[in-house]
């Protein structure tokens, strides 16, 4: 009965003021488009969209072995991510020892005719699966293939291999303060290069530099003692 009272109440209202039942509608309806308007704030992103960058410094195990080491200093795309990898090639301005930045491009315009000059060492850090650690090679193998003369020359000894031997054309250069082991082709129509090499834990880290720049042996042999505390240190 209250509600067929009710029902001929609204519709008495009705035909009286046929504008009447509008207001509640409206009402209704503004106030759900005010509530859906506070939802879609309160959900609406408030980040900015960043481009994605990399890291400065890259976690990466070789051998078991962690390093970090400069994204910008990894030279191959395929090598530039975090994780375990056999192998790591690396380049770094010298005598800065910073990762250098992109590469420049030169066209048939731009390019010189003379050779470029080498301003960076370069770095491959590789598992060495128990192969024979440097300092074993230089105690049991070099020895084998060296001339017995030797010359030393503020503080360094250059004694070079034999004709015939698997390193002909190159030669031994040590250092003991500090410690410097090197072995350097020789300059011919492309400038000499070295390679020197050390162990940590089970990655062996090669460093490949310009022979020419045994004329400052001592600042040589601690850039490589500073970049392999940087890319591995006691705290990992």
């Amino acid at each position: 009965m209250t509600l067929l009272s009710t029902a001929q109440h609204l519709a008495r209202d009705t035909r009286r003021n046929p504008r009447a039942h509008l207001v509640p509608i409206i009402l209704s309806a503004l106030l759900a488009a005010g509530a859906i308007a506070l939802v879609a704030y309160l959900l609406w992103p408030t980040y900015a969209t960043v481009p994605p960058s990399d890291p400065s410094r890259l976690p990466v195990s070789v051998g078991g072995t962690l390093f970090n080491v400069p994204t910008m200093a990894v030279r191959m795309k395929i090598q530039r991510h975090s994780g375990p990898q056999e192998r790591v090639d690396l380049d770094f301005l010298y005598p800065s020892l910073e990762a250098p930045g992109a590469p420049r491009h030169y066209s048939a315009d731009t390019i010189e005719d003379k050779v470029q000059p080498i301003d960076r060492i370069f770095v491959s850090i590789a598992a060495h699966h128990d192969s024979l650690a440097p300092e074993m090679r230089l105690r049991t193998i070099y020895p084998r293939y060296l001339d017995d003369a030797a010359n030393t020359d503020d503080g360094l000894t250059t004694r070079a291999f034999r004709g015939g031997s698997p390193y002909a054309g190159e030669d031994l250069f040590t250092a003991s303060e500090p410690a410097l082991v090197a072995r350097c082709s020789r300059d011919t129509t492309t400038p000499g290069m070295c390679l020197s090499e050390r162990r940590i834990e089970g990655a062996d880290l090669t460093f490949r530099f310009p022979r020419s720049w045994l004329a400052q042996w001592r600042d040589i042999a601690t850039a490589m003692d500073r970049l392999s505390a940087q890319m591995h240190s006691a705290k990992g």
